[in-house]
């Protein structure tokens, strides 16, 4: 199982580089931003939040080992033949290292502020559906022409392409549409989960691939949670699980409940560190994780 982090969007470059070179050298398997444009917070909402696509640019160019990708691209904010674009110059910069990860949109308070339609769920995932056929059929096609209710193109190309594999990651949680979506179109699925809640998950997106006629080992699965050490870390999981999947306990314990995570299917698991503090204390937390727990499996 790869064990991969995710940075902060609060971070000025210098600092996000910094992190970024370091947490390669240690050895960590992949890096991951997450796409929004402004806090999930209440007003007044001022907090920092870098724009993530140019992020990882700039990071494929300074890291030159680990998979980088978005956690992820809200289809809202950019119409899908304009991010592929932007995706494809990206891989080719990291020479193939890019993961396009998307979802189809959710945070209320950044469509309100920019003025961006976020429609109804029901919208949003007709919109994720047609997004999907063009990130697919412009990475693999030599043209591609869609007619959609939403996004119409005309023998569109995409050139270059990209340099690598350049899979499409699917963020999902739900089990029925978004399920169903991931069988026909993702390369991976990542979700939030504890392992209780990625074990009932896990088998409902096999399900889908199944019954689309695809072998469910070939969808590569990713998690994460928040993540708590120490003294009192098991209780203080359980409280904040209620809001957002988390898990904790002693180091040894967390090398158990990692041991459940692969033994479930997981592919990589991803290490969370908004709201660590500063960059000593997320590389402070990043070693011990590194060391103390990920070593140990």
């Amino acid at each position: 199982m790869d064990i991969s982090l995710w940075l902060p969007p609060d971070r000025p470059w210098q600092e996000l580089r910094d992190l970024a070179t370091r947490a390669e050298q240690a050895g960590w398997d992949g890096l991951w931003l997450a796409d929004h444009f402004m806090a999930n917070t209440p007003e007044p909402n001022d907090t920092p939040v870098g724009e993530c696509l140019a992020q990882l640019a700039a990071l494929a160019a300074v890291v030159p080992r680990v998979r980088i990708g978005p956690l992820v691209v809200g289809n809202t904010y950019r119409h899908p033949a304009v991010l592929m674009k932007t995706a494809a110059a990206i891989d080719e910069v990291s020479g193939g290292r890019f993961v396009l990860g998307v979802g189809a949109g959710w945070q209320v308070n950044e469509h309100a502020a920019y003025g961006i339609d976020l429609g109804t769920v029901r919208e949003r995932l007709a919109w994720f559906r047609e997004a999907c056929q063009i990130w697919t059929s412009l990475r693999d096609q030599q043209r591609t022409t869609v007619a959609g209710e939403r996004y119409q193109l005309t023998d569109a190309p995409l050139q270059p392409k990209p340099v690598g594999p350049m899979p499409l990651l699917i963020g999902a949680s739900g089990e029925k549409v978004m399920a169903r979506i991931v069988a026909e179109y993702a390369d991976e699925w990542n979700t939030w989960a504890t392992p209780e809640i990625f074990a009932h998950k896990t088998a409902a997106y096999s399900r889908a691939c199944e019954q689309r006629g695809r072998d469910p080992q070939s969808l590569r699965r990713s998690t994460q949670a928040l993540i708590f050490i120490g003294e009192g870390a098991a209780a203080k999981a359980a409280e904040v699980s209620r809001k957002r999947p988390a898990i904790g306990g002693t180091t040894t314990e967390l090398v158990d409940i990692l041991g459940r995570y692969a033994e479930l299917g997981v592919d990589e698991f991803i290490v969370p560190t908004m709201g660590r503090g500063s960059t000593a204390e997320i590389n402070e937390f990043a070693d011990q994780f590194r060391q103390d727990v990920a070593a140990q499996l």
